[in-house]
């Protein structure tokens, strides 16, 4: 899928393959191993711009079409998934900033992004509320010229490194599901506001995911976006966007996991020749490519799809459909090619000497998070039924 990209986004790849062999792949495994979160390539990627590839030129970003920005996560997890997260997160967590902040919120709070100065993160799910959203109980109240936040969110990722958060909270208490959902922005060291590690996970194992606790926070009413009530929306309109970079996430991860098992089979000798004769893994090799391939074209496509959303009177249900498709298809390649890569390298494949185990690993969550694939088949399904707007 190559020829989608233009000369600029294809030396930005090009610019991000050697970032990624140079400063990611070495240590990848040590990351993993010790769960650690990569401080040192917060620098790395603000200096490359990768930090604020989605905030717009005029707050100081690259503005870059969500093709390269996929394209550019795609790259970074073919050595390392977390490492890539770090990239998606930051455009995930601004990206309620850059639907539904005025023109003040941006220009207060974007350049920050843009430089790499702050992370961010977005703080959605709570622990009775994941794949209904609207469930959720995290309340807010105004009191003057602020609001009181009570609740918890769970399983944030940045969610302990991130200068600041987009947190979804109802604020009328007599509300039930998507109605009365209002988003705020708070800011890391806000008295009230507590962010704590969770450790133990199968995969993503640098990537920081976090529990957030809200007790008697108090934050400006100025740090609202939108109106009271309009939450929701901008939690799905911040998901139709990002849900293109979760599936080139899993789809760099199915590359790399293919481009391993490809060389370690043409080593590999058994029965006196190398294990790549055997019409058997050619088979696998085949099914493989294929499916990594047909997961890019619908990747890339969701990504032109999110940018071309509402232009020339396009519907608006072409984004939010594409990118459904995308996450689940390219999930599920990530799931299957990296279980088929650690078949391929055989007793070696469950070693941690060998990266395609971390890689199977780490494929598991891209099911799960921003939507597990169950909904998303119902995000498709409502999408031609009329359940989504249009």
């Amino acid at each position: 899928m190559d020829f989608l990209l233009n000369d600029e986004q294809r030396q930005i790849v090009e610019m991000v393959r050697e970032l990624a062999k140079e400063k990611v792949a070495p240590y990848a495994a040590q990351w993993d191993a010790e769960e650690r979160f990569p401080h040192e390539l917060v620098e790395v990627f603000a200096e490359a711009g990768l930090l604020g590839l989605a905030v717009p030129e005029e707050y100081g970003g690259l503005g870059a079409h969500p093709l390269t920005r996929v394209a550019v996560i795609e790259e970074l997890a073919k050595v390392d998934a977390s490492a890539a997260l770090l990239v998606a997160v930051q455009d995930l967590g601004m990206t309620p900033i850059l639907v539904g902040a005025s023109e003040e919120q941006k220009a207060r709070w974007l350049p920050k992004f843009a430089s790499g100065e702050w992370l961010s993160a977005f703080g959605l799910t709570e622990p009775g509320a994941g794949s209904d959203p609207g469930g959720m109980v995290m309340r807010a109240r105004r009191e003057g010229d602020e609001y009181v936040l009570n609740g918890t969110k769970i399983f944030i990722s940045n969610g302990s490194v991130a200068h600041g958060v987009t947190v979804f909270a109802r604020t009328d208490p007599d509300s039930r599901g998507p109605k009365g959902i209002t988003a705020f922005f708070v800011e890391k060291g806000t008295p009230g506001f507590t962010a704590v590690p969770m450790k133990g996970k199968l995969g993503l194992r640098a990537s920081d995911t976090a529990e957030l606790v809200f007790e008697n926070c108090r934050i400006p009413a100025a740090n609202r976006l939108g109106e009271e009530g309009e939450g929701f929306s901008i939690a799905m309109k911040t998901l139709d966007r990002s849900r293109p970079n979760i599936a080139a996430q899993a789809l760099g991860v199915a590359q790399g996991a293919f481009d391993y098992a490809l060389g370690y089979i043409q080593e590999r000798q058994q029965f006196g020749r190398p294990v790549a004769s055997f019409q058997g893994l050619q088979f696998m090799l085949a099914e493989m490519a294929t499916e990594i391939e047909a997961a890019r074209g619908l990747t890339y496509q969701a990504a032109i799809r999110v940018h071309e959303e509402g232009k020339d009177g396009a519907r608006l249900v072409t984004a939010n459909r594409y990118s459904a498709m995308a996450k689940m298809y390219a999930t599920d390649v990530a799931m299957r090619v990296t279980t088929d890569a650690v078949q391929l390298l055989g007793g070696y494949g469950i070693m941690r000497d060998y990266p395609v185990e971390r890689m199977m690993r780490d494929a598991k969550i891209f099911q799960i998070y921003e939507g597990t694939n169950q909904i998303q088949k119902i995000v498709i399904a409502r999408s031609f039924l009329g359940g989504a707007k249009g």
